[in-house]
């Protein structure tokens, strides 16, 4: 498994992508309350088919601790009020952001609509640091994805201006993607 460690240290660094047409009725928005059912969701139906497993024990006590943790924010893309992907971001560092999780449902990958998410996303990290109560203005944005990770994500993330500085190889047999649920990954 290869693992890709990217930065950006200026806002000026995102090069934001083009939206959607904007007849697709797509919207990207804040989820402001903390729920750990609507975060798990999020959190399976995107990763369920890449092998996002590190959050699948977490009880409802955890997901509610993390995500009212002071600086960690959840932005939804909605396509005609249905959730079409999320960006997780962490802001629990001074002045650093890390992109903790990004993604799209499957039915709404190929759109275009990563790019765009993405976008927001970023310049949300980018001003993340306002909403705090330190204010102490964001120095540095970062994310990490893998080999193990959609097939586009590395191409978004370094056409949105991350760059890479560091990679690192482990020899790490694939956990088996179990899917949004027990039972629900068919890989045929």
């Amino acid at each position: 498994m290869t693992t890709w460690w990217l930065e950006q240290t200026s806002p000026s660094d995102l090069f934001p992508a083009r939206a959607p047409d904007a007849a697709a009725g797509l919207a990207v928005a804040r989820a402001e309350v903390a729920s750990p059912e609507f975060s798990r969701f999020l959190y399976t139906a995107v990763g369920g088919d890449v092998a996002w497993t590190d959050r699948l024990p977490w009880s409802h006590a955890r997901w509610l601790a993390h995500l009212d943790r002071t600086g960690v924010e959840t932005w939804v893309a909605w396509v005609r009020g249905t959730p079409a992907g999320f960006a997780e971001l962490d802001g629990s560092e001074e002045g650093v952001v890390e992109l903790a999780y990004f993604g799209l449902l499957p039915a709404f990958r190929g759109l275009g609509i990563g790019g765009h998410l993405l976008s927001v996303a970023l310049t949300r990290a980018w001003d993340l640091g306002e909403r705090l109560p330190s204010g102490t203005p964001t120095r540095r944005v970062w994310v990490h994805t893998c080999s193990l990770d959609g097939p586009h994500a590395l191409a978004n993330y370094r056409r949105r201006g991350l760059r890479l500085y560091d990679t690192t190889e482990a020899e790490q047999p694939p956990t088996a993607s179990p899917g949004p649920w027990p039972g629900a990954f068919d890989p045929q």
